[in-house]
């Protein structure tokens, strides 16, 4: 539901229900870590070290039994965040309506609880049964010593984070039948990743695709992603909206990305910018397909390559020394391990190779500036000017003008410079078209948006870009990725180290006749060890 949603609030709690498990039974002190109250009882002597079994079963009896009756300030009594966990249970019972609980444990595991919620939603007259599982786990109190449930939202409903709450009422927006570009119905059970882009669709253009407001129990978010419908009232009459997306493209994305977790990836088509496909794998369900930002390794070389070209300093088969190492104002730049040297090294060698050191040192030539790698994303390829208007919240990259040791690292896709697959993949589309087409997912026809301009590749740059890249699908650090596929392919892989992890995020960008497709695996390893599968395997279905 849409942050104005109208919500029916009634004065009483929970009604009163006691489930077969036979709670409050038991009883608790009152000081507790929570600061809430519990019943009174006896001062017990304090205790340290792990719950035992006894107090694991105490603790999760009494705040169920609390939470099932109603008492919302009892139940958060009994846990390490009283405080917190009181206004969500509150609205558990009165903004979301849910009365009727019933909560049956499982049998524990250690110190966590597994517990099975039945219940019912009810508004106007109207009820639908509601019935999840979900747990909790007792920890012993930093300052008291007592065994209490350790405070998380997603204990009350698994899928609530810090901040989220609970509400039923009538949609500010009303349901939408997102379609993709041939009018296949696209839903989140059948292309799991789309979800949070369904729902920030629906909240977006809900009331331009001319339907009527359901009525739900839905998850308001802290953030300002739209809300999450949980279990539906009534229903509301969906309204169509046409996307960009393929459903064939999509579910090779969908699968694709199932093969490497902390996965994303974007497919668009060069020759408009129209979004063919978004995929996600990752734990906190966030859209790091449009919205991360993060470096983005070698595949930043196709900018750097166009700066080079543009500015005069070298060309495709100019020279572009690939050494075993590069000093630049005192750092010491090095190669991935087993690259052989190549004094004699072309532009395009040192591409298809991915030689850090043969960029390094060109950038220390004249014109180039601390500032022209910037000039080259903002004008010729449109990132990091904050002006994109997709469809949906997206982030189009960052490319700060930078000195010192940063100079040289931002021409390797490390240092500053920040982007996503929806970037990178874009950077491909311009590079082997020479045109700029910002991205997009639904038509800006639909709500008069205007889309971001930028002037583009000249012709000659172009040519060479798109060559250097089909150089590194066949013969270079692409090859294998890319190997069985057909048409005209290109490619640049590329390999970003993050400060704390062992291993560097897996990178690839590519393009099969009108596809351009970008990936990003975190910890995924060399960029044709993870993102080079994902991309071959979506080019392959839409290429």
């Amino acid at each position: 539901m849409g942050k104005g949603v109208k919500v029916a609030v009634v004065g009483g709690v929970f009604a009163v229900m006691i489930g077969g498990a036979g709670y409050g039974a038991y009883n608790i002190v009152s000081a507790l870590d929570g600061g809430g109250g519990g019943s009174a009882g006896a001062a017990e002597t304090r205790r340290s070290g792990p719950p035992d079994k006894e107090e694991v079963r105490e603790t999760a009896d009494a705040f169920l039994g609390a939470w099932e009756k109603g008492q919302a300030a009892e139940a958060a009594s009994y846990t390490n965040n009283a405080a917190d966990a009181g206004v969500l249970l509150t609205a558990y019972g009165e903004e979301a309506r849910i009365a009727r609980v019933d909560i049956t444990p499982g049998v524990p595991r250690g110190a966590t609880v597994p517990f099975t919620v039945k219940a019912t939603v009810s508004l106007d007259g109207v009820s639908e049964p509601l019935r999840y599982t979900s747990a909790l786990t007792v920890v012993r109190g930093q300052t008291t010593g007592r065994a209490l449930v350790d405070w998380e939202p997603s204990v009350v409903h698994p899928d609530l984070r810090d901040g989220d709450t609970l509400v039923t009422g009538e949609s500010a927006q009303p349901p939408i039948e997102a379609v993709d570009r041939d009018g296949t119905v696209l839903t989140r059970e059948k292309y799991p990743s789309l979800g949070p882009v369904l729902d920030t669709l629906r909240e977006k253009y809900g009331d331009k695709a001319g339907g009527s407001p359901a009525v739900e129990l839905s998850i308001r978010h802290a953030t300002d992603e739209a809300d999450t419908p949980l279990l539906t009232l009534a229903e509301g009459e969906p309204g169509k909206l046409r996307t960009t997306l393929s459903a064939e493209v999509q579910a090779a994305a969908e699968k694709a990305v199932q093969a490497y977790p902390e996965s994303s990836v974007v497919a668009l088509k060069p020759s408009t910018g129209e979004v063919l496909a978004v995929a996600n794998n990752r734990d906190d369900g966030f859209n790091a397909a449009f919205q991360g930002q993060v470096a983005p390794g070698s595949t930043m070389k196709i900018i750097t390559a166009a700066m080079l070209i543009d500015n005069g300093v070298t060309s495709m088969n100019g020279p572009a020394p690939c050494t075993d190492t590069a000093t630049w104002q005192s750092q010491t730049f090095k190669n991935l391990t087993g690259m052989e040297p190549n004094e004699g090294a072309t532009l395009a060698n040192s591409f298809l190779r991915s030689c850090n050191t043969a960029f390094i040192k060109l950038i220390d030539e004249k014109p180039v500036d601390d500032a022209s790698l910037t000039r080259e994303a903002q004008e010729r390829f449109g990132l990091g000017r904050d002006d994109w208007k997709t469809g949906i919240a997206s982030f189009d990259g960052s490319v700060p003008a930078s000195g010192g040791p940063d100079r040289a690292a931002n021409a390797i896709g490390q240092g500053q410079v920040q982007m996503n697959p929806l970037n990178m993949a874009s950077v491909t589309a311009t590079a082997v078209t020479g045109a700029f087409r910002q991205p997009y997912l639904v038509s800006p026809e639909l709500d008069g948006r205007q889309l971001a301009q930028a002037k583009g590749l000249p012709s000659e740059t172009s040519a060479q870009l798109k060559e250097m890249m089909r150089l590194t699908a066949t013969q270079g650090t692409a090859q294998q990725a890319m190997s069985g596929l057909g048409g005209d392919i290109g490619a640049k892989t590329g390999s970003a180290e993050v400060d704390g992890n062992a291993t560097s995020d897996s990178w690839f960008t590519g393009f099969r006749n009108d596809v351009a497709a970008a990936a990003m695996t975190q910890q995924g390893g060399h960029g044709g060890d993870a993102a080079g599968p994902i991309v071959a395997a979506v080019l392959r279905a839409g290429g």
